[in-house]
């Protein structure tokens, strides 16, 4: 009787907490670091850099993949674009060139923009397992001399999982995603072509 009894209350705390944890929204801190080596072609030479939000939302999705506010996935624009802010200038440094936000006519410029980041949920296609979507899209930017040069970068992740990733979680994934946009988008061997011109 007593087990009975205490079963019953760990089943109902049990779903209380899977569906708090369902219905919570999530503000997330991403701390994407670029990894991937980059081109060496500046000689010193000043490059005015700028990261910026290209996003018509902070939130990025949502964790039931429905349309319930409680359960949004927020990523704030604030917190975000000056970590891309310092990775931007840390790839034009390690490129060779003297980073500032400062522009200048005649003066090189690489605007590193976050186009998209969207987080959705997916059908796995098997039983007790759902899948978390994850795209980031970047859009980089040079000119010189007249000339410019865009490049656009995207990078997708499947996660799957049979309990809802929790805020750490899809804190890690997301920062691995932008993470990978980082690599893709400064290991492009134009950009800095252009930038040394």
């Amino acid at each position: 009787m007593l087990r009975r009894h205490f079963l019953r209350i760990s089943g109902v705390l049990l779903a209380s907490a899977w569906l708090a944890g369902c219905a919570s929204p999530q503000y997330l801190q991403l701390s994407p670091q670029r990894s991937a080596e980059v081109p060496q072609v500046g000689s010193g030479q000043q490059v005015t850099v700028i990261a910026q939000d290209g996003r018509e939302s902070d939130i990025i999705g949502n964790r039931a993949g429905g349309g319930m506010s409680t359960a949004h996935i927020t990523v704030s624009s604030h917190e975000l674009i000056p970590r891309l802010q310092e990775e931007a200038e840390r790839a034009v440094r390690d490129m060779g060139f003297s980073p500032t936000t400062e522009q200048a006519e005649g003066r090189p410029s690489l605007t590193l923009e976050l186009a998209s980041l969207n987080y959705a949920r997916g059908d796995s296609g098997q039983p007790l397992v759902d899948e978390a979507r994850l795209e980031g899209v970047f859009r980089a930017i040079a000119q010189n001399k007249g000339t410019t040069y865009t490049g656009t970068y995207t990078s997708r992740r499947t996660q799957g999982y049979a309990l809802k990733p929790d805020a750490d979680s899809n804190t890690r994934m997301l920062s691995d995603l932008v993470s990978d946009g980082l690599n893709r988008a400064f290991s492009d061997p134009e950009l800095g072509r252009l930038l040394a011109r």
